[in-house]
């Protein structure tokens, strides 16, 4: 299974949604908080520019938010996604 890494914040309701998704299915996954660090540029760089959290990534994949992981999810292409050794 590739690293799954989430940039999120404390209140962030949506960051609490991507990842009890990912909880409810067994990943485990890296979360960085980037209220209070240093790792929000770090974020928008690998994001292309997105400021908002969450921003998910999927070994080299960037997914988006939460709305773009839930689509994965209810387009049955997170598993294999997840699954991939390409990606990780």
């Amino acid at each position: 299974m590739p690293p799954v890494e989430i940039y999120t914040t404390q209140w962030c309701p949506y960051c609490r949604m991507a990842k009890s998704l990912l909880e409810r299915k067994g990943v485990p996954f890296k979360e960085i908080d980037v209220s209070a660090s240093s790792e929000r540029q770090l974020m928008i760089q690998r994001a292309n520019g997105r400021t908002s959290v969450p921003q998910i990534f999927i070994g080299k994949t960037h997914v988006g938010g939460s709305d773009d992981l839930h689509d994965l999810e209810r387009e049955g292409r997170l598993d294999p996604l997840l699954a991939s050794e390409s990606n990780a």
